[in-house]
Parts: C-alpha cells; structure tokens; sequence
C-alpha cells in the first residue's frame, strides 16, 4: 500500500457510529475532497453502517477494539479504534472528523514533515497547554497501536486522567507530536465568527490561508448554514435575538446568550456538498 507520497494514492480516512452523523456527512466530506486534491485519492469510511454512501467510498468495517467505554468524560474515545491494524489500509492516512469544511487544496497535509510523523492541528482552547487537536490529523497506520494497550487497561482511569482523547494522543504517540502550521487549520466559533457585537452585523469569514475549518463542540456545519449556535438554538435575526436576551427564554448567562450568535454562512452551504 502507498504511503501517500510521490504520486501514489492519497488515503484519507474518517469514522462513523451510531446515529449522530447521517451518510450524507460522509458523502459530502467526499465531494469537498476530490475538489480541493490533486488525485488520485480515497476515502475509507470504517462505520456500523455504510448504508447510502457515495460508491465510491470505500466501506470498511469499524475495526475490533473491546474496551468499556468510559462514562465520564467528553472525549470522542470511539476514535481509538483507529489507533491499530486497520486491515488492508496500511501507510500513512490522514484522518478528518465527519463535520469539517475544506476550505482549499490539501495536498500538503500529505507532504509535510516525515510519513512516520503523527501530526495534529493545534488545539486553540488550551493555549497554554501544548494540545493537539485530532479533528485532522495524519499517522502511520499502526504507529499508535500502543495507545489502545494503555487506555483499554484502565479506559475510565485513562479518562479521567487526560478527559479528552486528543490529550493522550498529544502526550503519549511513541516519538511524540508534530503540529500542523496554525494557518492550515481554522476553527469555526473562535476564528470564523466575529467577535461580539460584530457578530450581530457580520458574517463568519473563512480566515486567510485556511484549508480545512473545524467544528469542535455542538456548532455544526448545519448550524453555521442556518444561523444558529447549536441545533437546540432558535434561528434569528439580529435584532430578535437582542432582544430575547432580556426575555424569560434565555437559554443561558447574559454575556454568553450575547456571544453566542451568529448570522448565516453562506459559504458553509456553498462549500459543503457532495
């Protein structure tokens, strides 16, 4: 199998569990990739369903992995399936979460750094932590293998000592991290999304030499598109959702009901389609 280089086959890889993320995530993250890559290229999408995905996705199932899920935490801790033998994808794979917008080319998610590094974007909510952030990420398939020896000795204790699964990664990938240059990633709430009032007046922008934009939290794409800072918010205009700050609705503290608003994004619905 190729490592991603010198022309050979660029792999990209994603997961999907449960009922969160329809197909139509993957399909679309499919589209927004053979538009913005040089081929050739394959997605591999290793899910419990693959039903009504794009065919040329290749299917793959979710790779063995017994562990008691942990119970209190907020990690996506599902992602360490990846971390092993993943069968007949071998070399080196670039993996995206289900709910990223890519903005511009990504070849160079590819080139950049040795094939043996394990890169993560930085994580812009720890700015005084050095934290990777693995919405993308790229490793050598099997490099993390003995992550998932740790974390499935004690997966509660290993949660309760790191809480996010990006954490461990960060300080625990045999050889260490390497991190993406700042500008290649973006994300969406803290660079896209003008801070308060200009919220109220301006779209969300796509930050200059951005090419992909990530959606950490309960912000999706759907919501962006809409106008809305989680799917339990209410779609508003400016002025409305000014006014439903001093109303007996309110969702939350004054300061946040105030941040947390948005206008829609039209190039998040332009961007994200099949």
């Amino acid at each position: 199998m190729s490592d991603g280089r010198n022309g050979s086959v660029k792999q990209i890889i994603c997961i999907k569990w449960g009922t969160k993320f329809g197909p139509e995530y993957v399909n679309r993250l499919h589209g927004m990739i053979a538009r913005n890559i040089t081929p050739p290229f394959r997605l591999y999408c290793f899910t419990d369903d693959g039903t009504g995905l794009h065919p040329d996705i290749a299917i793959r199932p979710l790779p063995e992995f017994d562990y008691k899920a942990p119970e209190r935490t907020r990690g996506k801790w599902p992602k360490s399936r990846l971390w092993g033998d993943l069968g007949d994808v071998t070399g080196v794979v670039l993996f995206l979460d289900l709910d990223v917008i890519v903005t511009g080319n990504i070849d160079d998610f590819f080139e950049y750094g040795d094939p043996e590094d394990t890169i993560l974007g930085r994580n812009l909510n720890t700015p005084f932590e050095r934290m990777g952030q693995t919405s993308v990420y790229r490793m050598w398939v099997g490099k993390l293998a003995p992550l998932q020896d740790i974390f499935r000795a004690d997966p509660q204790g290993v949660a309760d000592t790191y809480r996010y699964e990006q954490r461990f990664v960060t300080r625990n990938a045999p050889g260490g991290v390497k991190f993406w240059p700042l500008r290649w990633m973006a994300h969406f709430r803290l660079q896209c999304v003008p801070i308060f009032p200009l919220n109220y007046l301006k779209e969300p922008r796509i930050p200059r030499g951005a090419r992909i934009v990530i959606f950490p939290g309960n912000l999706n794409p759907p919501d962006a598109i809409l106008g809305r800072w989680d799917e339990h918010a209410t779609p508003r205009p400016p002025l409305d959702h000014l006014r439903a700050a001093f109303g007996k609705d309110r969702r939350e503290g004054l300061m946040k009901h105030l941040r947390h608003y948005l206008r829609p994004t039209g190039w998040v619905e332009t961007m994200w389609r099949e």
